[in-house]
């Protein structure tokens, strides 16, 4: 059975929304730490769950947050 893509998905999980927006790893596990959530986390036992369709109306809202998580140029010298 084919894995569902990721923008099918109503939540996803940090890693798979750091996949979708193409988020820095570090810059998304901070954010998560200091933010109070919203309506665009939900919370099971100790994971932290992202609700895609709120926090995609809340990066439309804040696109300064939205650039401030992108994940920038890679260092290895490749583009």
């Amino acid at each position: 059975m084919a894995k569902p893509n990721l923008g099918e998905k109503d939540i996803l999980n940090p890693e798979e929304a750091i996949r979708y927006w193409n988020f820095s790893r570090r810059k998304f596990h901070a954010f998560l730490k200091e933010t109070d959530g919203g309506d665009y986390l939900a919370y099971y036992k100790e994971r932290t769950l992202v609700i895609r369709s709120a926090f995609e109306q809340f990066l439309i809202k804040n696109p300064k947050v939205k650039e401030g998580l992108a994940n920038g140029r890679s260092r290895t010298g490749k583009d």
